[in-house]
Protein backbone atom coordinates (compact mmCIF):
# COMPACT_ATOMS: atom_id res chain seq x y z
CA UNK A 1 0.00 0.00 0.00
CA UNK A 2 2.98 2.00 0.49
CA UNK A 3 4.10 2.01 -2.95
CA UNK A 4 0.74 2.90 -4.02
CA UNK A 5 0.83 5.98 -1.76
CA UNK A 6 3.87 6.58 -3.46
CA UNK A 7 2.87 6.03 -6.84
CA UNK A 8 0.09 8.74 -6.62
CA UNK A 9 2.33 11.15 -4.93
CA UNK A 10 4.70 11.06 -7.76
CA UNK A 11 1.58 11.04 -9.88
CA UNK A 12 0.43 14.50 -8.12
CA UNK A 13 3.93 16.35 -8.49
CA UNK A 14 4.15 15.13 -12.19
CA UNK A 15 0.73 16.44 -13.19
CA UNK A 16 1.69 19.99 -10.60
CA UNK A 17 4.72 20.33 -12.44
CA UNK A 18 3.34 20.01 -15.94
CA UNK A 19 -0.31 22.01 -15.57
CA UNK A 20 -0.73 24.77 -18.06
CA UNK A 21 -0.73 28.45 -17.42
CA UNK A 22 -2.81 31.21 -19.06
CA UNK A 23 -1.14 32.72 -22.24
CA UNK A 24 -0.52 36.38 -22.00
CA UNK A 25 -3.19 37.35 -25.12
CA UNK A 26 -6.06 34.50 -24.13
CA UNK A 27 -5.20 32.34 -27.37
CA UNK A 28 -4.77 35.09 -29.86
CA UNK A 29 -1.39 34.89 -31.39
CA UNK A 30 -2.43 31.61 -33.23
CA UNK A 31 -5.59 33.26 -34.27
CA UNK A 32 -4.04 36.38 -35.54
CA UNK A 33 -1.46 34.60 -37.38
CA UNK A 34 -3.41 31.94 -39.16
CA UNK A 35 -6.46 34.63 -39.99
CA UNK A 36 -4.37 37.28 -40.75
CA UNK A 37 -1.85 35.64 -43.30
CA UNK A 38 -6.03 34.93 -44.82
CA UNK A 39 -7.34 38.34 -44.39
CA UNK A 40 -4.56 40.08 -45.09
CA UNK A 41 -5.50 42.50 -41.87
CA UNK A 42 -4.80 43.13 -38.09
CA UNK A 43 -6.79 41.09 -35.88
CA UNK A 44 -7.25 42.52 -32.48
CA UNK A 45 -8.91 41.59 -29.63
CA UNK A 46 -10.20 44.31 -27.86
CA UNK A 47 -9.81 43.59 -24.18
CA UNK A 48 -8.98 47.04 -22.89
CA UNK A 49 -9.45 50.69 -22.67
CA UNK A 50 -6.53 51.47 -24.06
CA UNK A 51 -7.44 48.17 -26.81
CA UNK A 52 -11.25 50.33 -27.55
CA UNK A 53 -9.27 53.59 -28.19
CA UNK A 54 -6.85 52.12 -30.37
CA UNK A 55 -9.07 50.48 -32.69
CA UNK A 56 -11.86 53.56 -32.29
CA UNK A 57 -9.07 55.99 -33.92
CA UNK A 58 -8.06 53.74 -36.74
CA UNK A 59 -12.05 53.24 -37.45
CA UNK A 60 -12.19 56.63 -37.76
CA UNK A 61 -9.11 57.20 -39.96
CA UNK A 62 -10.43 54.22 -42.49
CA UNK A 63 -14.17 55.74 -42.53
CA UNK A 64 -12.39 59.22 -43.48
CA UNK A 65 -11.58 58.37 -46.61
CA UNK A 66 -13.85 56.47 -49.83
CA UNK A 67 -13.84 52.73 -48.07
CA UNK A 68 -12.67 50.42 -50.19
CA UNK A 69 -13.27 46.27 -49.37
CA UNK A 70 -10.20 45.88 -47.76
CA UNK A 71 -10.72 49.25 -45.66
CA UNK A 72 -14.19 47.73 -44.80
CA UNK A 73 -13.25 44.04 -43.65
CA UNK A 74 -10.61 45.89 -41.61
CA UNK A 75 -13.12 47.79 -39.91
CA UNK A 76 -15.61 44.78 -39.41
CA UNK A 77 -12.91 43.45 -37.89
CA UNK A 78 -12.58 46.08 -35.16
CA UNK A 79 -16.07 46.45 -34.50
CA UNK A 80 -18.09 43.16 -35.41
CA UNK A 81 -19.27 42.61 -31.61
CA UNK A 82 -20.08 38.95 -32.96
CA UNK A 83 -16.25 38.18 -33.52
CA UNK A 84 -15.25 40.28 -30.68
CA UNK A 85 -17.28 37.54 -28.32
CA UNK A 86 -15.50 34.91 -30.50
CA UNK A 87 -12.82 36.21 -29.37
CA UNK A 88 -13.68 35.80 -25.62
CA UNK A 89 -15.21 32.56 -26.63
CA UNK A 90 -11.70 31.68 -27.36
CA UNK A 91 -10.56 32.76 -23.90
CA UNK A 92 -13.29 31.23 -21.72
CA UNK A 93 -12.52 27.93 -23.79
CA UNK A 94 -8.79 28.58 -22.46
CA UNK A 95 -9.89 28.25 -18.83
CA UNK A 96 -11.71 25.38 -20.06
CA UNK A 97 -8.74 23.35 -21.33
CA UNK A 98 -6.53 24.75 -18.32
CA UNK A 99 -9.10 23.36 -15.48
CA UNK A 100 -9.32 20.42 -17.77
CA UNK A 101 -5.69 19.48 -17.44
CA UNK A 102 -4.93 20.31 -13.68
CA UNK A 103 -4.79 17.50 -10.83
CA UNK A 104 -8.32 16.88 -8.89
CA UNK A 105 -8.05 18.49 -5.84
CA UNK A 106 -7.96 16.12 -2.60
CA UNK A 107 -10.63 16.04 -0.29
CA UNK A 108 -10.41 16.33 3.80
CA UNK A 109 -13.03 16.23 6.15
CA UNK A 110 -12.40 15.71 9.90
CA UNK A 111 -15.02 13.85 12.73
CA UNK A 112 -15.34 14.07 16.01
CA UNK A 113 -17.66 12.00 17.89
CA UNK A 114 -18.10 11.93 22.22
CA UNK A 115 -19.99 10.25 24.70
CA UNK A 116 -20.02 8.24 28.00
CA UNK A 117 -16.41 10.35 28.77
CA UNK A 118 -14.89 8.73 25.68
CA UNK A 119 -13.90 11.12 22.51
CA UNK A 120 -13.08 10.06 19.40
CA UNK A 121 -11.69 12.30 16.32
CA UNK A 122 -11.14 11.32 12.75
CA UNK A 123 -9.06 13.48 10.35
CA UNK A 124 -9.27 11.97 6.45
CA UNK A 125 -7.50 13.20 2.86
CA UNK A 126 -8.67 11.55 0.25
CA UNK A 127 -7.60 11.77 -4.01
CA UNK A 128 -9.08 10.57 -6.94
CA UNK A 129 -6.04 7.64 -7.57
CA UNK A 130 -7.61 6.84 -11.17
CA UNK A 131 -7.97 10.84 -12.38
CA UNK A 132 -4.13 11.47 -11.54
CA UNK A 133 -3.15 8.07 -13.62
CA UNK A 134 -5.10 9.14 -16.74
CA UNK A 135 -3.95 13.08 -15.76
CA UNK A 136 -1.60 13.09 -19.22
CA UNK A 137 -4.60 12.07 -21.61
CA UNK A 138 -7.26 14.24 -20.03
CA UNK A 139 -4.70 17.15 -20.72
CA UNK A 140 -3.61 16.00 -24.07
CA UNK A 141 -7.24 15.88 -25.34
CA UNK A 142 -7.77 19.56 -23.01
CA UNK A 143 -4.90 21.08 -25.14
CA UNK A 144 -6.11 19.52 -28.28
CA UNK A 145 -9.39 21.21 -27.68
CA UNK A 146 -8.47 24.18 -27.28
CA UNK A 147 -6.39 24.30 -30.37
CA UNK A 148 -9.67 23.51 -32.19
CA UNK A 149 -11.27 26.48 -30.38
CA UNK A 150 -8.54 28.79 -31.52
CA UNK A 151 -9.15 27.21 -35.60
CA UNK A 152 -12.74 28.29 -34.63
CA UNK A 153 -11.97 31.59 -33.69
CA UNK A 154 -9.53 32.15 -36.51
CA UNK A 155 -12.60 30.19 -39.13
CA UNK A 156 -15.08 32.86 -38.02
CA UNK A 157 -12.44 35.90 -38.93
CA UNK A 158 -12.50 34.47 -42.27
CA UNK A 159 -15.88 34.23 -42.68
CA UNK A 160 -16.55 37.52 -41.60
CA UNK A 161 -14.42 38.82 -43.69
CA UNK A 162 -15.01 36.86 -47.04
CA UNK A 163 -18.47 38.16 -46.34
CA UNK A 164 -18.13 42.21 -45.86
CA UNK A 165 -16.53 41.58 -49.06
CA UNK A 166 -19.11 40.21 -50.82
CA UNK A 167 -21.82 42.88 -48.91
CA UNK A 168 -19.16 45.61 -50.00
CA UNK A 169 -19.51 44.17 -53.76
CA UNK A 170 -22.79 44.36 -54.20
CA UNK A 171 -23.48 47.82 -52.36
CA UNK A 172 -20.93 49.15 -54.78
CA UNK A 173 -22.65 47.39 -57.80
CA UNK A 174 -26.03 48.36 -56.69
CA UNK A 175 -24.73 52.15 -56.28
CA UNK A 176 -23.24 52.09 -59.42
CA UNK A 177 -26.55 50.50 -61.14
CA UNK A 178 -28.72 53.70 -59.20
CA UNK A 179 -26.80 56.17 -61.16
CA UNK A 180 -26.99 54.15 -64.24
CA UNK A 181 -30.75 53.88 -63.85
CA UNK A 182 -30.76 57.97 -62.90
CA UNK A 183 -29.22 58.47 -65.73
CA UNK A 184 -31.33 56.46 -68.09
CA UNK A 185 -34.66 57.97 -66.08
CA UNK A 186 -33.51 61.72 -66.54
CA UNK A 187 -33.19 60.66 -70.99
CA UNK A 188 -36.16 59.36 -70.79
CA UNK A 189 -38.30 61.70 -68.96
CA UNK A 190 -37.13 64.03 -71.72
CA UNK A 191 -37.86 61.74 -74.38
CA UNK A 192 -41.82 61.50 -73.11
CA UNK A 193 -42.06 65.21 -72.64
CA UNK A 194 -40.55 65.64 -76.41
CA UNK A 195 -43.22 62.36 -77.35
CA UNK A 196 -46.08 64.42 -75.37
CA UNK A 197 -45.21 67.69 -77.31
CA UNK A 198 -45.50 66.12 -80.73
CA UNK A 199 -48.28 63.80 -80.62
CA UNK A 200 -50.09 67.61 -79.39
CA UNK A 201 -48.64 68.87 -82.57
CA UNK A 202 -50.30 65.50 -84.14
CA UNK A 203 -46.82 64.73 -85.36
CA UNK A 204 -46.65 61.50 -83.48
CA UNK A 205 -49.35 58.82 -83.11
CA UNK A 206 -50.92 57.44 -79.54
CA UNK A 207 -49.50 54.33 -80.18
CA UNK A 208 -45.77 55.90 -80.11
CA UNK A 209 -46.60 58.46 -77.37
CA UNK A 210 -47.78 55.46 -75.16
CA UNK A 211 -44.13 53.69 -75.66
CA UNK A 212 -42.33 56.65 -74.56
CA UNK A 213 -44.37 57.20 -71.58
CA UNK A 214 -44.55 53.53 -70.29
CA UNK A 215 -40.57 53.05 -70.54
CA UNK A 216 -40.15 56.42 -68.74
CA UNK A 217 -42.62 54.95 -66.13
CA UNK A 218 -41.06 51.66 -65.85
CA UNK A 219 -37.46 53.21 -65.83
CA UNK A 220 -38.85 55.39 -62.98
CA UNK A 221 -40.03 51.79 -61.02
CA UNK A 222 -36.58 50.46 -61.65
CA UNK A 223 -34.81 53.34 -59.99
CA UNK A 224 -37.16 53.16 -56.99
CA UNK A 225 -36.45 49.45 -56.67
CA UNK A 226 -33.04 49.50 -57.47
CA UNK A 227 -32.29 52.28 -54.59
CA UNK A 228 -34.21 50.13 -52.59
CA UNK A 229 -31.96 47.23 -53.01
CA UNK A 230 -28.83 49.33 -52.75
CA UNK A 231 -29.87 50.78 -49.26
CA UNK A 232 -30.44 47.42 -48.00
CA UNK A 233 -27.40 46.09 -49.18
CA UNK A 234 -25.33 49.17 -47.61
CA UNK A 235 -27.43 47.79 -43.99
CA UNK A 236 -26.10 44.67 -44.95
CA UNK A 237 -22.33 45.71 -45.22
CA UNK A 238 -23.20 48.63 -41.75
CA UNK A 239 -24.11 45.19 -39.67
CA UNK A 240 -21.07 43.36 -40.59
CA UNK A 241 -19.22 46.40 -39.58
CA UNK A 242 -20.57 46.66 -36.57
CA UNK A 243 -21.14 50.86 -36.67
CA UNK A 244 -23.90 53.05 -35.41
CA UNK A 245 -24.52 56.56 -35.02
CA UNK A 246 -22.07 59.36 -37.17
CA UNK A 247 -20.29 56.17 -38.52
CA UNK A 248 -22.68 55.36 -41.04
CA UNK A 249 -21.88 58.49 -43.11
CA UNK A 250 -18.82 56.80 -44.47
CA UNK A 251 -18.59 56.69 -48.13
CA UNK A 252 -18.25 54.31 -50.69
CA UNK A 253 -16.68 54.71 -53.79
CA UNK A 254 -18.53 55.21 -57.22
CA UNK A 255 -17.99 52.32 -59.21
CA UNK A 256 -16.44 48.52 -58.79
CA UNK A 257 -12.61 48.40 -59.36
CA UNK A 258 -11.64 47.84 -62.85
CA UNK A 259 -10.63 44.43 -63.59
CA UNK A 260 -7.35 42.39 -63.54
CA UNK A 261 -5.01 42.34 -66.50
CA UNK A 262 -5.00 38.52 -65.98
CA UNK A 263 -7.03 36.51 -63.82
CA UNK A 264 -5.21 34.02 -61.10
CA UNK A 265 -3.64 30.75 -61.87
CA UNK A 266 -4.83 28.26 -60.01
CA UNK A 267 -3.03 24.53 -60.80
CA UNK A 268 -3.05 23.16 -57.99
CA UNK A 269 -6.24 24.75 -56.33
CA UNK A 270 -7.39 21.45 -54.96
CA UNK A 271 -4.09 20.83 -53.35
CA UNK A 272 -4.58 24.61 -51.46
CA UNK A 273 -7.60 24.10 -50.57
CA UNK A 274 -6.98 20.82 -48.68
CA UNK A 275 -3.78 21.90 -47.30
CA UNK A 276 -5.49 25.34 -46.21
CA UNK A 277 -8.98 24.69 -45.11
CA UNK A 278 -9.70 25.81 -41.52
CA UNK A 279 -12.65 23.72 -41.63
CA UNK A 280 -10.69 21.21 -42.47
CA UNK A 281 -8.06 21.21 -40.00
CA UNK A 282 -10.65 21.62 -37.14
CA UNK A 283 -11.99 18.14 -38.56
CA UNK A 284 -7.91 17.01 -38.06
CA UNK A 285 -8.04 18.07 -34.91
CA UNK A 286 -10.77 16.43 -33.44
CA UNK A 287 -9.94 12.99 -35.03
CA UNK A 288 -7.27 13.12 -33.26
CA UNK A 289 -8.70 14.12 -29.81
CA UNK A 290 -11.05 11.54 -30.47
CA UNK A 291 -7.96 8.94 -30.68
CA UNK A 292 -6.83 10.14 -27.79
CA UNK A 293 -10.54 9.62 -26.11
CA UNK A 294 -10.44 6.22 -27.37
CA UNK A 295 -7.08 5.48 -25.90
CA UNK A 296 -8.82 6.70 -22.25
CA UNK A 297 -11.45 4.80 -22.74
CA UNK A 298 -9.92 1.27 -22.91
CA UNK A 299 -6.88 2.67 -20.38
CA UNK A 300 -10.39 3.04 -18.05
CA UNK A 301 -12.26 -0.34 -19.46
CA UNK A 302 -12.36 -1.87 -16.19
CA UNK A 303 -12.02 0.43 -13.24
CA UNK A 304 -13.61 3.55 -13.24
CA UNK A 305 -13.55 4.52 -9.74
CA UNK A 306 -10.56 4.35 -7.66
CA UNK A 307 -10.28 6.50 -4.19
CA UNK A 308 -7.02 6.33 -1.75
CA UNK A 309 -8.06 7.73 1.20
CA UNK A 310 -5.46 7.93 4.73
CA UNK A 311 -6.67 8.19 8.31
CA UNK A 312 -5.63 9.31 11.20
CA UNK A 313 -7.86 8.19 14.18
CA UNK A 314 -7.61 9.61 17.53
CA UNK A 315 -9.85 7.80 20.41
CA UNK A 316 -9.86 9.41 24.05
CA UNK A 317 -11.04 6.22 26.65
CA UNK A 318 -12.67 7.39 29.91
CA UNK A 319 -9.90 6.50 31.71
CA UNK A 320 -8.09 9.30 30.25
CA UNK A 321 -5.71 6.48 28.05
CA UNK A 322 -5.42 7.83 24.09
CA UNK A 323 -5.46 5.42 21.27
CA UNK A 324 -4.08 6.44 18.18
CA UNK A 325 -4.74 4.76 14.67
CA UNK A 326 -3.04 5.16 11.33
CA UNK A 327 -4.33 3.85 8.16
CA UNK A 328 -5.71 4.46 4.47
CA UNK A 329 -9.31 3.40 3.29
CA UNK A 330 -9.07 1.89 -1.12
CA UNK A 331 -12.46 2.55 -2.81
CA UNK A 332 -12.97 0.77 -5.96
CA UNK A 333 -15.59 -0.28 -8.37
CA UNK A 334 -15.93 -3.99 -9.37
CA UNK A 335 -16.84 -4.70 -13.28
CA UNK A 336 -19.63 -7.12 -12.70
CA UNK A 337 -22.19 -6.05 -14.84
CA UNK A 338 -20.36 -3.22 -16.88
CA UNK A 339 -16.62 -4.81 -18.22
CA UNK A 340 -16.40 -1.26 -20.07
CA UNK A 341 -17.29 -2.67 -23.40
CA UNK A 342 -20.06 -0.09 -23.86
CA UNK A 343 -17.68 2.48 -23.18
CA UNK A 344 -15.17 0.92 -25.53
CA UNK A 345 -17.68 0.73 -28.67
CA UNK A 346 -19.03 4.18 -28.16
CA UNK A 347 -15.93 6.12 -28.46
CA UNK A 348 -14.81 3.62 -31.36
CA UNK A 349 -18.01 4.19 -33.22
CA UNK A 350 -17.87 7.70 -32.89
CA UNK A 351 -14.02 7.91 -34.23
CA UNK A 352 -15.42 6.18 -37.15
CA UNK A 353 -17.89 8.48 -37.71
CA UNK A 354 -15.33 11.31 -37.50
CA UNK A 355 -13.61 9.52 -39.72
CA UNK A 356 -15.54 9.55 -42.22
CA UNK A 357 -17.00 13.21 -42.20
CA UNK A 358 -13.66 13.81 -42.84
CA UNK A 359 -13.17 12.51 -45.65
CA UNK A 360 -16.12 13.74 -46.72
CA UNK A 361 -15.32 16.68 -45.91
CA UNK A 362 -11.83 16.40 -47.92
CA UNK A 363 -14.07 15.34 -51.05
CA UNK A 364 -16.77 18.62 -50.88
CA UNK A 365 -13.70 20.69 -50.48
CA UNK A 366 -11.68 19.69 -53.73
CA UNK A 367 -15.19 19.94 -55.49
CA UNK A 368 -16.01 23.61 -53.81
CA UNK A 369 -12.34 24.65 -54.51
CA UNK A 370 -12.47 23.65 -58.41
CA UNK A 371 -16.14 24.92 -58.96
CA UNK A 372 -15.05 27.74 -57.20
CA UNK A 373 -12.21 28.43 -59.83
CA UNK A 374 -13.84 27.78 -62.72
CA UNK A 375 -16.75 30.46 -61.87
CA UNK A 376 -13.82 32.73 -61.25
CA UNK A 377 -12.28 32.36 -64.70
CA UNK A 378 -15.84 31.96 -66.74
CA UNK A 379 -17.13 35.20 -64.66
CA UNK A 380 -13.53 37.28 -65.27
CA UNK A 381 -13.87 35.92 -69.14
CA UNK A 382 -17.80 37.39 -69.46
CA UNK A 383 -16.64 40.45 -67.50
CA UNK A 384 -13.79 41.18 -69.89
CA UNK A 385 -15.51 40.68 -72.62
CA UNK A 386 -18.48 42.65 -72.15
CA UNK A 387 -15.57 45.71 -71.34
CA UNK A 388 -13.30 44.43 -74.98
CA UNK A 389 -16.14 43.91 -77.03
CA UNK A 390 -19.81 44.95 -76.34
CA UNK A 391 -19.52 48.23 -74.97
CA UNK A 392 -16.37 49.57 -77.36
CA UNK A 393 -19.17 48.51 -80.24
CA UNK A 394 -22.28 50.09 -77.82
CA UNK A 395 -19.85 53.09 -78.52
CA UNK A 396 -19.26 53.05 -81.91
CA UNK A 397 -23.17 52.80 -82.88
CA UNK A 398 -23.90 55.26 -80.78
CA UNK A 399 -21.53 57.36 -81.98
CA UNK A 400 -22.81 56.67 -85.83
CA UNK A 401 -26.19 56.87 -84.61
CA UNK A 402 -25.44 60.47 -83.78
CA UNK A 403 -23.99 60.93 -87.16
CA UNK A 404 -26.81 59.76 -89.21
CA UNK A 405 -29.44 62.12 -86.51
CA UNK A 406 -27.08 64.70 -87.23
CA UNK A 407 -27.44 64.57 -90.79
CA UNK A 408 -30.98 63.57 -90.87
CA UNK A 409 -30.79 60.17 -91.87
CA UNK A 410 -32.50 59.12 -88.86
CA UNK A 411 -35.25 60.36 -86.51
CA UNK A 412 -35.30 60.65 -82.75
CA UNK A 413 -36.70 57.76 -81.77
CA UNK A 414 -34.33 55.53 -84.04
CA UNK A 415 -31.69 57.52 -81.70
CA UNK A 416 -33.63 56.27 -78.67
CA UNK A 417 -34.02 52.88 -79.37
CA UNK A 418 -30.26 52.59 -79.65
CA UNK A 419 -29.77 54.69 -76.20
CA UNK A 420 -31.93 52.07 -74.65
CA UNK A 421 -30.37 48.78 -76.25
CA UNK A 422 -26.71 50.62 -74.61
CA UNK A 423 -28.35 50.81 -71.64
CA UNK A 424 -29.01 47.14 -71.56
CA UNK A 425 -25.20 46.68 -72.28
CA UNK A 426 -24.16 49.05 -69.73
CA UNK A 427 -26.28 47.08 -66.98
CA UNK A 428 -25.00 43.53 -68.23
CA UNK A 429 -21.73 44.85 -67.72
CA UNK A 430 -22.09 46.42 -64.23
CA UNK A 431 -23.49 42.87 -63.42
CA UNK A 432 -20.57 41.08 -64.99
CA UNK A 433 -18.42 42.86 -63.05
CA UNK A 434 -19.91 42.34 -59.66
CA UNK A 435 -20.45 38.48 -60.55
CA UNK A 436 -16.52 38.53 -60.98
CA UNK A 437 -15.48 39.92 -58.00
CA UNK A 438 -18.03 37.71 -56.19
CA UNK A 439 -16.69 34.90 -57.89
CA UNK A 440 -13.26 36.18 -56.72
CA UNK A 441 -14.32 36.56 -52.79
CA UNK A 442 -16.20 33.00 -53.30
CA UNK A 443 -12.35 31.47 -54.49
CA UNK A 444 -10.77 32.38 -51.48
CA UNK A 445 -13.58 31.26 -49.40
CA UNK A 446 -12.80 27.91 -51.43
CA UNK A 447 -9.05 27.66 -50.23
CA UNK A 448 -9.05 29.41 -47.14
CA UNK A 449 -12.52 28.23 -45.92
CA UNK A 450 -14.84 32.15 -45.53
CA UNK A 451 -18.13 30.10 -46.83
CA UNK A 452 -21.30 30.19 -44.58
CA UNK A 453 -20.14 26.47 -44.09
CA UNK A 454 -22.30 24.01 -42.24
CA UNK A 455 -21.33 22.46 -38.79
CA UNK A 456 -17.96 21.85 -39.05
CA UNK A 457 -17.50 19.48 -36.17
CA UNK A 458 -19.58 16.14 -35.21
CA UNK A 459 -21.89 16.34 -32.75
CA UNK A 460 -20.26 14.08 -30.24
CA UNK A 461 -16.69 15.42 -29.63
CA UNK A 462 -13.85 14.54 -27.48
CA UNK A 463 -14.80 16.30 -24.70
CA UNK A 464 -17.76 14.49 -24.38
CA UNK A 465 -16.29 11.30 -24.51
CA UNK A 466 -13.85 12.59 -22.01
CA UNK A 467 -16.65 13.64 -19.82
CA UNK A 468 -18.26 10.30 -20.30
CA UNK A 469 -14.78 8.55 -18.68
CA UNK A 470 -15.26 10.80 -15.36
Amino acid sequence: MQSIIRLALLAATTALAGCASFSPDGGMSAVADLAGRTTGQEIVSVRSDDDATRVRAATQRLLARPLSADAAVQVALFNNKGLQAAYHQLALSEADAIGASLPPNPTFSLMRLSGDGALEAERQVAGDILALATLPLRSEIARQRFHQAQLMAALATVRLAAEVRRAHVRVVAANELVALLAEAQSAAEATAKLAQKLGETGALNRLDQAREQVFYAETTAELAGARRAAASARERLIRLMGLWGDDLRFRLPDRLPALPRRPLTEPFVERDAVAHRIDLQMARLELSALATSLQLSDATRFVTLLDLAGLDRKTVEPDGRIIRERGYDVQFQIPIFDGGEVRVRQAAETYNIAFNRLTERAVTIRSEARDAYRSYRATFEIAGHYAREVLPLRQIISEEMQLRYSSMQVDIFALLVEARQRLASRRAAIDAKRDFFLAEAELSAAVNGGGAGREDVPQQTASALASSND
